[in-house]
């Protein structure tokens, strides 16, 4: 009596192989043609299986972090934006992101690609094995600021703590309740503590934040965790969603004037930022600077400016 054959659909589907079970059957004839090895064979629907898992994984952590759109290094124009090189981002794209720890902050006016590079940076984390999770800060900092008044600020917490990186954007860009430092504090602290990478991005220069999150002290100490092990980067030019918009000659403005869309800029260059590339590493920026940064405006004032 001859033994019935096993059942390899159902071997698949218990060992939950869905790839290889889908594919096996299309292979068999190329491996018969083809006089495949057993070895060659089983390797090839193995690789395959893995491959789909590894795709499988990123479409889910891709939804998982709630990114506003989908952006990649590649698809960033550093031709137009000329102002960051990739050279600079190379170690926030590498596996030393989640192994060291390193956060980066993205400063400059809207338009200019931040959320981009930010998104990108997270993406790769992904594509490297990480997870990410994206929020805007005003709803950070808000949904915190009510959890915290009703006395349930450790539960909200823990969505922002576990996730591979964290990209914070728009700092800056709206008002904030009175316990905004003390809040985002709880999240970078505790991030910094567990070496784990945070994104910001942000209109506002450094010196700014002491008014934009109510707290001087806290800001410094939010800045300074960030940057431990983390770089500054400043964006600067035009806007890329307007880059189509040519500049010409208003008739009514000074000859030395321009307009973008009908709005006349001003005559006088745009002053040069202090922090261009901010390096903690490179130039070791000291709690004390930041201090004077965040207290003092004028000494904030002539640092910005570039004044000695």
């Amino acid at each position: 009596m001859t033994e019935e054959p096993f059942d390899l659909e159902a071997l698949l589907r218990r060992l939950h192989l869905p790839t290889v079970r889908r594919l096996y059957p299309e292979l068999v004839p190329r491996a018969e043609e083809q006089d495949m090895s057993y070895r060659d064979f089983l390797g090839t629907l193995i690789a395959e299986e893995v491959a789909h898992r590894a795709q499988t994984r990123i479409e889910r952590a891709v939804r998982k972090a709630h990114f506003p759109f989908l952006a990649t290094i590649e698809d960033f124009d550093f031709t137009f934006q000329s102002s960051v090189r990739l050279s600079l981002l190379g170690s926030f794209l590498g596996p030393e992101l989640l192994s060291e720890g390193r956060s980066l902050i993205l400063c400059g006016p809207t338009g200019l690609g931040k959320t981009h590079l930010a998104i990108a940076i997270a993406y790769r984390a992904i594509q490297n094995g990480a997870t990410a999770i994206f929020v805007e800060a005003n709803q950070l900092i808000g949904e915190l600021s009510e959890a915290s008044t009703k006395g349930r600020l450790e539960q909200s917490i823990e969505p922002y703590l576990h996730e591979g990186v964290l990209v914070v954007d728009e700092l800056g860009y709206l008002t904030y309740p009175a316990d905004a430092a003390n809040v985002l504090f709880q999240v970078v602290n505790r991030r910094y503590l567990k070496k784990k990478p945070m994104v910001f991005t942000t209109n506002k220069p450094l010196a700014a934040w002491a008014n934009v999150l109510h707290d001087p002290d806290l800001a410094e100490a939010i800045i300074d965790r960030v940057l431990a092990r983390g770089r500054f980067i400043e964006l600067r030019g035009r806007s890329y969603r307007t880059r189509h918009l040519k500049r010409t000659e208003n008739a009514g403005s000074t000859p030395n004037g321009s307009k973008v869309s009908g709005k006349p800029s001003s005559e006088f260059p745009e002053p040069t930022p202090f922090f261009q590339s901010l390096d903690r590493e490179n130039i070791g920026f000291s709690r004390s600077l930041l201090r004077i940064l965040l207290t003092s405006p004028f000494a904030s004032q002539r640092l910005w400016l570039g004044q000695r």
